[in-house]
């Protein structure tokens, strides 16, 4: 049913957003050298990677790292950066992974392939048998404010908790979050 719900929700979408994804691409691609779109290895369902696409908010020449680890994350980004990043419009190409169906709109944010302390408490909890989302419940809970063990004991509650109408819920707190842009790092 989930899956299904994705699928409807990201082809109703698609057709409205469209020149708002044409806009954005061609905003990166003016203000600052390389592709408009990064693709990034990503943890997915069952622990398994797959490339997740977002609108490129850093420098070409950033390290592929937690934002959280850079020593100066502000040197990296790029003129819009901040933001893309801030108003979430860096994560629009993810519909692409939601209508392949690597990601739904609620779950688990991806990991990187290379947090190997989140991945490894989520597989402890069985987290990892989820989809990865969109947003998540740890996202509206804190997003990149949260310590790693905190995110995934959200993770673990949202997998306890998860219903059609639970989702519901997060994404509209996360419909008000992205509108005061809180708890982005930037």
């Amino acid at each position: 049913m989930k899956r299904l719900v994705d699928l409807v929700l990201v082809l109703s979408l698609a057709p409205v957003i469209v020149l708002l994804l044409l806009l954005v691409a061609i905003l990166v691609r003016l203000t600052s050298p390389g592709p408009a779109l990064y693709w990034s290895n990503r943890v997915g369902r069952h622990n398994r990677i797959f490339k997740m696409p977002k609108f490129r908010s850093m420098r070409i020449d950033t390290p592929a790292v937690a934002t959280h680890l850079l020593q100066n994350p502000d040197h990296w980004l790029t003129p819009i950066g901040s933001f893309l990043r801030k108003s979430s419009l860096d994560e629009l190409p993810q519909l692409w992974s939601i209508f392949k169906g690597d990601m739904s709109f609620v779950g688990p944010r991806p990991a990187l392939f290379n947090q190997d302390d989140l991945i490894a408490l989520r597989t402890e909890l069985g987290v990892h048998e989820l989809v990865p989302g969109l947003t998540g419940w740890a996202q509206v809970n804190g997003r990149d404010e949260l310590p790693i063990p905190q995110k995934v004991h959200l993770d673990a509650e949202y997998m306890q908790r998860r219903s059609l109408f639970f989702d519901l819920k997060i994404l509209w707190m996360t419909a008000l979050k992205v509108r005061v842009g809180a708890g982005v790092s930037h």
